[in-house]
Order: structure tokens, then sequence, then C-alpha cells
């Protein structure tokens, strides 16, 4: 049975123009244009005129201090110092990723200030847990062993947070623990001796979002504000590492998030000429990069980071890459790195075609989640597959590597999510059925027993399908910010744009949307490694419109060049520069990656934008009049979750829509908003539906925007129940000209 990923709506993120004044004041920082650059920020909320300087330009900005995580962060310094004063063993507990081993090589690097590393008697050392035989977090035979060595006090980094288990097994042995961590809380503090962790935070502070590394990074910082005469490094040298973590790792880039990307970026773009971490050196020069771009990171140093552990599990050697100063040594490692990267592509791209094959089997009309497992499945790559299943289908999917000659049989993998939808407390709620589980709302890591695979597969279906109402997956919705046109493309608008990076979540980087274009000069090739082809794609073509004579050079991963349709079509592009242009002059310095196209006319039908009504037959409509009464909807929709969130009632789907007078689909879209704005959607029963608080809100300023999407809905549904029938005569009217002049 041939089936289809399910079509993207394609959304305007930009609906709203900004005023003037803003656009003045942002003019001042790219004084070649401007007027996009200000539509943008208008549209993503960065509207204050005083915060604005600080967010484009991190000289302008002011970073908040260590001191701000208050008593944990005293009490975290207080039995580090004691550890200085008495020589005590020290062990730095880290993560395999690539988040986890910048942290890792930060503290061992900060905490080295104070700490002897020497080969003779070190007092300082690192342990990080194997991905393929032991997973994430604390874990009882690495604290013993720790234990066995002399350990006294752990700090943790990018983990660590919910091992209450392992933290009061470590207390039986006599070892403290820190923990500096970003993942989320439990209800109860565990018994630790601080618990340093930016989830403390609302979600409006500058610290909020900061990523493990981050967090390792104020840790280190406080240290030096406290015994400023010990440490002989500068503090910033750590800031190069400090951007690949966050920059690799799924945090919004703002507040103090934004500041230390920028900054590390800058330390970054340093070492191809005054290298002071040479494994970072040599790893931008396998990657072809010059240091300078986040895509450096994003798509280069940390895949090739966390390719490491996924392909030989054991992670250790990554902390030496990144902070050894042995230029022969960093150039061996590297090479190690970029093996492991090239043998992961393979890997992952021989289990998605085994994913692919089991998805045949299923009948995803009655599929709300996948869960599939096989004993023959790389658990390291797991996490990646599963985010491409999961984008391509529009379901939540967990994909497991069963290994039934354990003791007793247990399977272990990953999960990962869509927009939308917290992963985090959908599969928590079955934690009776699982051995470990953690990650957060957008991925996590877990282990259950063989036998209660079944269980699980059954109960979060029932229970996204109670969420839900129906069975099916959640339908995309693609976002994009400008349309331009191919004469727009080139150095003038990316160097408008660039003012936006680092992008990341919060701040994604820009896509553009063109029409009515087509694709000349197109072929695919295999990337090779070694002279041997990989099961890797890659499409290269020229995009064309009206706009211009010349094509401009474009690329599209993963795809054949029969993929492209021959007939104009519209597309969804981010402009980037193509990193091997330096290499030879015919490769172009500028290029797009290609991230959807369809057919013109039906990307005009599905669109979720706000649609171009017209006039029909019938009862005149103006597009203000949709637009009042899909706001007074919205509004409604929140009042309904306010009251329904401070009695604690539920009220059946049915008279939800009744009240609001919309019908299935606005409703879902206006749900999964509400989950944006701060509550807790589900359905205790399959009519029923409750709703809750669960954080404050983002503010009125925020509303419009994140109610877009289903205020678009209303409008479409409003519009095409005033105009159904002239509708459907104009849709007949079309076919049978098409079909007579083909």
């Amino acid at each position: 049975m041939e089936r289809s990923h399910p079509p993207a709506f394609w959304h305007c993120s930009t609906p709203n123009s900004p005023p003037d004044e803003f656009v003045r004041a942002v003019q001042r920082y790219a004084p070649t244009g401007g007027r996009r650059l200000a539509t943008l920020l208008w549209n993503r909320d960065q509207r204050d005129l005083s915060g604005l300087p600080g967010f484009l330009d991190a000289d302008h900005y002011r970073p908040t201090a260590a001191a701000a995580f208050g008593a944990e962060m005293q009490q975290a310094i207080a039995r580090l110092q004691q550890a200085i004063a008495h020589s005590e063993q020290v062990a730095i507990w880290g993560d395999f990723d690539a988040d986890g081993v910048t942290a890792t090589s930060v503290l061992w690097e900060g905490l080295g200030q104070f700490f002897d590393r020497g080969p003779d008697s070190p007092q300082l050392s690192y342990y990080i847990p194997n991905r393929l035989t032991e997973s994430h977090g604390l874990n009882r035979p690495g604290i013993e062993r720790l234990a066995a060595a002399g350990i006294h006090l752990i700090v943790t980094c990018d983990t660590g947070s919910t091992n209450l288990d392992e933290i009061q097994y470590a207390a039986e042995l006599g070892i403290d623990i820190i923990v500096t961590d970003h993942h989320t809380l439990l209800p109860q503090r565990p018994p630790v001796t601080a618990l340093i962790n930016p989830r403390h935070f609302p979600s409006d502070h500058p610290l909020h979002h900061l990523s493990g590394v981050a967090v390792a990074y104020k840790l280190v910082e406080a240290l030096y504000a406290a015994q400023p005469d010990i440490p002989q490094q500068p503090l910033e040298s750590l800031l190069d590492l400090v951007a690949i973590g966050l920059i690799a790792d799924l945090v919004e880039l703002r507040g103090d998030c934004r500041y230390l990307a920028q900054r590390g970026l800058q330390q970054l773009r340093r070492q191809l000429t005054t290298p002071t971490h040479p494994g970072v050196t040599e790893l931008l020069l396998r990657c072809q990069a010059h240091g300078d771009r986040p895509t450096d990171i994003s798509f280069g140093i940390g895949p090739r980071i966390n390719a490491v552990s996924r392909i030989y599990g054991d992670a250790s050697f990554c902390v030496e890459l990144l902070t050894s100063r042995d230029g022969d040594r960093s150039r061996l490692l590297a090479q190690q790195a970029d093996e492991a990267n090239d043998r992961r592509k393979e890997v992952q791209q021989r289990v998605l075609q085994s994913v692919e094959t089991q998805l045949e089997q299923i009948d995803l009309s009655t599929t709300s989640v996948i869960v599939l497992s096989d004993p023959q499945w790389d658990v390291g790559v797991l996490g990646l597959v599963a985010g491409q299943i999961a984008s391509q289908w529009g379901r939540p999917t967990l994909l497991l590597c069963e290994d039934p000659f354990s003791d007793p049989p247990f399977a272990r993998g990953s999960a990962r999510s869509v927009a939308g939808l917290d992963l985090y407390e959908l599969v928590n709620r079955q934690s009776h059925l699982l051995h470990r589980f953690g990650g957060h709302p957008f991925a996590a890591g877990l282990s259950l027993p063989l036998e209660n695979l079944p269980l699980l597969r059954e109960a979060l279906n029932q229970q996204l399908l109670q969420h839900l109402g129906r069975f099916g997956g959640i339908q995309p919705i693609l976002n994009y910010d400008l349309e331009v046109t191919v004469a727009d493309l080139g150095q003038g608008l990316l160097d408008e744009l660039r003012h936006l990076e680092p992008c990341g979540m919060g701040n994604p980087v820009p896509r553009l949307l063109l029409r009515q274009c087509q694709f000349q000069g197109v072929y695919h090739r295999k990337l090779r490694v070694k002279g041997q082809k990989l099961q890797y794609l890659i499409t290269h073509f020229q995009l064309q419109d009206a706009s211009c004579d010349q094509g401009f050079p474009g690329i599209w991963w993963g795809h054949y060049k029969e993929e492209l349709p021959p007939s104009p079509c519209d597309v969804i592009v981010e402009l980037d520069v193509n990193t091997n242009w330096k290499t030879s002059a015919k490769i172009p310095k500028y290029q797009v990656r290609l991230i959807d196209v369809r057919p013109s006319g039906e990307s005009i039908a599905l669109e979720m934008s706000r649609p171009d009504w017209g006039q029909a037959s019938g009862d005149p409509v103006s597009m203000d009049q949709l637009a009042e009464t899909s706001q007074q909807t919205w509004l409604t929709l929140i009042g309904i979750a306010k009251y329904l969130s401070r009695t604690g009632e539920t009220r059946s789907r049915q008279v939800i829509q009744q009240k609001l007078g919309i019908g299935d689909r606005p409703l879902e879209i206006g749900l999964e908003r509400l989950c944006h704005l701060g509550f807790s959607v589900h359905s205790p029963s399959p009519e029923a539906i409750a709703i809750r608080a669960i954080s404050d809100d983002r503010g009125d300023r925020h509303l419009q925007s994140l109610a877009q999407p289903f205020l678009d809905a209303v409008c479409e549904e409003q519009f095409r129940q005033r105009h159904r029938q002239p509708q459907q005569t104009t849709l007949q009217t079309t076919s049978q000209t098409t079909s007579q002049t083909t």
C-alpha cells in the first residue's frame, strides 16, 4: 500500500507590519535594508526598543550574574571551596551528547584551575556514561567505581535532576553531589548539596533557557568570582565550548543564552587564527567551516561530537578532543570523530529504511503514536530516526532496540515529539510501565521490560486518542517568514537576515516563500566517503522565476531529482552560504536549502496564511468582518480555558464547539495554541476536555502571534461555510477547463 506523508499547512508567521518608528530603529543596525529584518523582529515579539540593541549586538547586552541562582549557587561554591581547601577528590559526571560533552569540558577546564589534574595524583576526574550500555544520568555501577577511587564530591552537568535513587545511594557511600542541569525538575527537590537548574526561574527570565553547558559555565563563573586570584586561564576562553553546546542542543536562544552564543561564536571564529583549543580548530577544518555561523556548529561540529557516542558508545575522548593542547593528538581525535560521523550517516539511513518497512505494515489511520522496535536497530541513532519519522508523519514516535537476551528482556530507545504536544508528559503518565525515563517536551530517552512494550503502545495511543478526540496524526504547520523572488536572493538579503543570528529554538532560521518557480539543471548524487557511495542523497538545482533571467543555486537533502516537479511550483527555502565556495571558482558563494515544494495551485489552496477570499455570489463578506469574528472566537476560547482551569471542571467537545461556533479542525488548532500559552489540555474521556493552567501565560503582546494559526483556520471555515456552493462550482469549472486543455 503506497502512502504519502501528510502535507504541511504553509503559514505566514509575520502577518503584522511593524510601525515606522520601529523600522527606523532597526535600520540603524541594518543600513542597507532593515524593513524585512524589522518585520521578522516585530513578529517574533522583539518589540522593545530599549532591548533591541542588546538583542542585535552582544556589546549592548547586560548579562545576568551567576549569583542570580541564589542560595543554591552559594551552597555549591561553599562546597567546592571546602573541597579545594581539603584537597578532596572531585569527579565531574557528564553526558554523552554535544551539550553534555561540552559541559564536561567546561568544568574540566574551569574547575581545573582550582584542582590538580596531574597524572600522578589528580584531584579532578570526569566520568561520561556509555550511550550504548548505560544511557543518560547517574547510575549505581558508575557511582560505585567513583567511590572506590576515593571520590567525595560529584559535580554533574547536563544531568542529575531526577536521579533520586542514585543520589541517595551516593550519599550512603559518603559522596556529596552538586547538580548542574537544565532538564525537567521533579516536584520535590532531591537531597543534594546544591541543585543549579534554570527551570526554577520563570519562563521569561533571561537564564530560564540555559542549556547544560551554559549552567556549567555559570558555576565556573561563580567560582572565579569567589576566588579571583587563583585562575590562570581567562573565563572567556571557555566560550567557544559554550557556543558549541548551546547551539547543538534544543534550547531557546533568548536572554543570556543568546548572549553566550554570540560571544561564543566570536571565540570560535578565533580558533582558526589564534587557536586555544586545537581540537576545535581541527573540527572546523574538517567541516570546511570558518566558525562564524551557527550552522558551522549545527551542521558541522555538533553532529561530529554526537556521532562518537552514537557509534562507539564511549564519548570520553571528546573531552580530550575539545580541551587538549596537543595539536597532533587533537588532529587524530578529530579524524576519529569525523569517521564516526560518516559511519553514523550510513547507520541512520539503514535504520530509517528498516523503520519505513515496518511502517508499511501499520494502519496509520488508527495510530496516533508510533511505537516500533527491532533487535537489530542501533540504539545510538534511534533519536535521529525518530525525529525524522515524527516530522514526516505528524505523530510522536518511539523507536526501541530490543534486547531479548538480557535478564529480564529489555527494550531501550528514544522518543521524539511533534509541535504542540508535550512528549515528557505523554510518556511520563505511563511511568509504571517503564524502567528509566528522562527528557523534556521535545525529546526523551527510555527503557522498559520487553513484556511491557505492547502495553505501552496501547496506553500511549489511547491516551493521545482521548487528547485529540480522534485517531491519526497532528497535521504539521510549516511557517515561513517572508515572501521573496529569486532576484531578492543573495548577499544583500543574507546580510540583513544574519542580524538574527544565532538562530535556534524561539528564533528559527528565516524561511522564505517563492511562488511560480521552476527547477533547472537538476541532478542528484550520493555522498562519497573514502571512495565509497553512501545511501545518502543530495539533489542540486537552479531555482528560476520571472524576476530575473539567471537561476539561483540550491540543494535538497535526502531526495532524488525525480521528486522535483517539472511544472511551476511554490517553494519554501532557507538562504545560506555555501561552505565549499572557496574551494573552486565554479562553486557559488550562496545557495538555498529546499524545505518544501508543491505545485503552485495546490500551494495556494492549502496555505495557512490569510487567504485572498475575493468576492463570491451571495451575501458580501469582508476580510475585516471575518477577522473581527475570529478574534472574538479566540478570546472566548481563552475565557473557557481560564474558567475550566479555575473550577477544575470539564466540558464536552460538542459543547465547546457549539459555544465557539467552530468545527473540528479549528478547535484542534485552538487547543494546540492554548498549550503554547501555558495551558495543559487533555481528555479524561473520549468526548470530555479538561484544561489546566501549568505556567504563567505569555502576556497580551504575544496573543496575536500565538493565535494566528487558529484565527486563520476560523476565517477559512467561516468563508467556506458562506460560499460553499459557489466554491464547488468554481472548482468544477476549473477541473473541466483543465481536462479540456490536456
